[in-house]
Formats: structure tokens, C-alpha cells, sequence
């Protein structure tokens, strides 16, 4: 048998719905998209009708005025569904996963993450970290649902810095010899997706191999993983193990569910996965107010090198700025709209944020560029990026809801 022991993933119990639910109306997009164009969810909403499908297993952001309700709703679902058996299990598997979108083929591994490796602390040397600030105030919501559901969803991401793709590339050349599970195109403009259950002893022997080559080339105290998305959700998770291993023996704990939490890992490297700006709106706010509210940082326009461009009003306003020495240009903007205490909302994609600045008024501010291979060494030397510094990929490139596992009662 393979051993995981200190890897900070391993193979799991993986659900997946049986082949007549298995359409491109069960997965739907990370419920954090689309927060402030709840018209795009209402829209999956009508297509997807009564058909089964996870939008039913989550409560997006976008409807946050009904979430108790919703909350409500979901956790019936989860139970009705689980009562149908509408759920086939992988035992001991992986989900090998190619993802197709406009910026080309993404491929991903579904695994069980070990919560004992990963902390979202600042300054923190596990193997596992955050990349960016953890809202201590977030978790408390995200705990609550978790505790009360009995089946877990991940729209989280793993990134592994492995420029010669030692450890997926392998094994997505041989995928034709693996079972397939589901091909599937996906709605809400998703493009489309593939997996295959990755179950053999030789398969697994081989990852934990070259797992475990990452890791000892690492420095000590080295990153071995990084959340690239949901790090709330996966801090949510953390949270409930912290909170139930006080419960439990030291054997108890090895192989307890909540130990866990369902992820796909993603090779940094990919050409596929675009490291996008998350951009600011700043609803009834006029460009004058920002510019009041950005004058530390001593903004002055500039056509050819902007740092930021406000839009909203006649045309757009290119601004270049002075953050303090050391200091990246997003973390002082957001330390200063935080300051002025703005109503903000924050945005995946240039377009998204005209509409919205369009449609409800105030000042959208398009943010910088943050280079992907600065992440690791960021994250190893400052301990996190400031919140919501970038994107991986727009909106609709983001990881569908489409694997699930059983944490609770039904």
C-alpha cells in the first residue's frame, strides 16, 4: 500500500452521480463568481429546471439576502439526494481531470488534501499556505454550513510549482488506459470537461513517488502546495478538524473524515491557467471621492504605464501611483479603500466590471497584473499576497462543482 503519510494529499472516497444525473446540468461554477450578476445564476436557474444538479448543493454569493433560506434548502437536497442513492463511489481513487477552456487545456488532479499540513496562518512553514490574507470573519459562516452538511463540494485549487510537470504529465499521457467517468460539456459558458478514476496501486505508487521528489528538493520549511482558490472555504474546513481532533485519539484522528477536505490540484506551470487581476468596484463612489481616497499614494495620469485605470463616467482615467517601497500596488489600494470604508465589490474580468459600473453606477478600478511564477517565492518570503490579488483565469474558467464526498449524516 501506498504511503501518503506527510505528502499533504492522498486517494479518498470519491461520489459522483450516477450516469443518468451525470449531464451537463449537474455542475455548475465556484459559488463566489458572478456576485454582483445574479442574473447569470437565475439564468442556470431556469435551464437547469428540476433536474439535479450541485447549484441545488450551494448557496452562491450573489443571493447573500437568502442565505438562511437557501442554506435551508440545500441541506434538504444534500439528504433527498442521498436517500435516491443517486451517488456511484470511487473507492481509494483520484480524478484525473482535463479542463477545456478559451485559454486552452487545463489539466487537474482530484484528491483528498491532509488538513494536518496545510495552515492559513501568516508566517506559517507547513506544507501546505494560503497565498492569500484569511478574513478571520469569514470562517465562522462557512464552519456553520460545513458542520450542518452531509456532503462536502470543493470548487478549491491546489497549485504545485512543477516546471517539467513531472507528476500530472505522466500520468494525463497514459489517460486513454484509465476508466472514464464523465466527459461532459458544462454550462454557464464552463466550456467543457473529462475525468478519469485513477485507482491503481502502480498509478498512485508512481505520484506518491514523484511527490515525494518535489518535496525533498524543497529548502527547509518549504511550499510544497498553494491554495489557489476557495482558501476560505478550505480554511472553513481546517477550522471544523481543529474543532472535532479534541474529541479524538491520536489513532482516531489518522484516518477521520473531517481530516480531509476534497480539492483539485493544478500544476502552477500550465498554459492553460491564466493569472488574472481581480479587479474593484466601488458602488456609489465617484472618480473624484476615489482619487480623494487614493492621494497617499500621489496618483497621477498616465497613458502608457498605469498601475491602475478607473472606468465609469465619459472615459477611462489610466493612473500611475507611489506605494510605499516594497509594497505591491494592489496592497496599498486595498489598505486605503478599506480605510475610507467603501462599499466594494471585487470583479473577475474587464468586461464584468464595465457592465457593472454601467448598469449600477459608481467607479470600477481595473487592477494590475501579478506574474504567476512570483507566487511560490512571494508566498515562501512574505507569507501571503494581499486579498484578492489575482484570478486563475475569469469567471467561467473557474472549477466546477462536479465530484463530491460524504462528511456527515444525511
Amino acid at each position: 500500500m501506498t504511503d501518503w503519510h506527510r505528502l499533504g494529499i492522498r486517494p479518498g472516497e470519491i461520489l459522483l452521480p450516477r450516469a443518468q444525473y451525470l449531464n451537463r446540468f449537474w455542475p455548475v461554477v465556484a459559488l463566489d463568481q458572478y456576485t454582483s450578476q445574479p442574473e447569470v445564476w437565475l439564468a442556470a436557474e431556469r435551464e437547469i429546471g428540476d433536474h439535479p444538479s450541485t447549484l441545488r448543493l450551494i448557496v452562491p454569493e450573489a443571493f447573500l439576502k437568502q442565505t438562511e433560506a437557501r442554506s435551508r434548502q440545500v441541506h434538504q437536497t444534500m439528504s433527498s439526494y442521498l436517500e435516491r442513492d443517486m451517488f456511484t463511489p470511487l473507492q481509494d481513487s483520484f480524478v484525473l481531470v482535463e479542463r477545456q477552456t478559451q485559454s486552452g487545456k487545463r489539466v487537474g488532479l482530484v484528491v483528498m488534501v491532509d488538513l494536518e499540513e496545510y495552515d492559513y496562518q501568516p508566517g506559517s512553514r507547513s506544507l501546505i499556505r494560503a497565498t492569500e490574507e484569511t478574513v478571520l470573519d469569514r470562517i465562522p459562516p462557512r464552519l456553520a454550513v460545513r458542520e450542518q452538511s452531509a456532503l462536502e463540494l470543493s470548487h478549491v485549487m491546489l497549485l504545485i510549482d512543477d516546471p517539467e510537470d513531472r507528476l500530472l504529465g505522466p500520468l494525463y499521457e497514459r489517460r486513454q488506459a484509465l476508466p472514464s467517468v464523465y466527459d461532459i460539456a458544462l454550462m454557464m459558458q464552463g466550456g467543457h470537461i473529462k475525468g478519469w478514476q485513477v485507482s491503481d496501486s502502480r498509478d498512485q505508487a508512481q505520484l506518491a513517488q514523484t511527490l515525494t521528489e518535489l518535496k525533498g528538493q524543497l529548502a527547509p520549511g518549504g511550499l510544497l502546495l498553494a491554495v489557489g482558490d476557495g482558501n476560505h472555504s478550505l480554511a472553513a474546513a481546517k477550522a471544523s478538524w481543529e474543532k472535532q481532533k479534541k474529541k479524538l485519539t491520536l489513532h482516531q484522528q489518522q484516518h477521520h473524515p473531517a481530516r480531509f477536505a476534497l480539492v483539485e490540484m493544478v500544476n502552477l506551470h500550465s498554459p492553460a491557467l491564466l493569472f488574472e487581476p481581480i479587479h474593484r468596484m466601488a458602488f456609489g463612489v465617484n472618480r473624484q471621492r476615489l482619487l480623494e481616497v487614493l492621494t497617499p499614494l500621489h496618483p497621477l495620469g498616465d497613458q502608457k504605464t498605469p498601475d491602475i485605470v478607473l472606468i465609469g463616467g465619459e472615459e477611462d482615467l489610466p493612473l500611475a501611483l507611489d506605494p510605499p517601497a516594497g509594497s505591491l500596488v494592489t496592497d496599498a489600494v486595498q489598505k486605503l479603500l478599506d480605510e475610507a470604508g467603501l462599499s466594494l465589490d471585487y470583479v473577475h474580468g474587464t468586461e464584468a466590471l464595465r457592465e457593472i459600473a454601467a448598469a449600477q453606477g459608481g467607479t470600477g478600478i481595473l487592477m494590475p497584473d501579478f506574474p504567476k511564477d512570483r507566487l511560490f517565492p512571494t508566498v515562501q518570503q512574505a507569507g501571503r499576497l494581499p486579498r484578492k490579488t489575482f484570478s486563475m483565469g475569469e469567471a467561467n474558467e473557474k472549477r466546477f462543482y462536479l465530484e463530491a464526498r460524504r462528511i456527515g449524516p444525511g
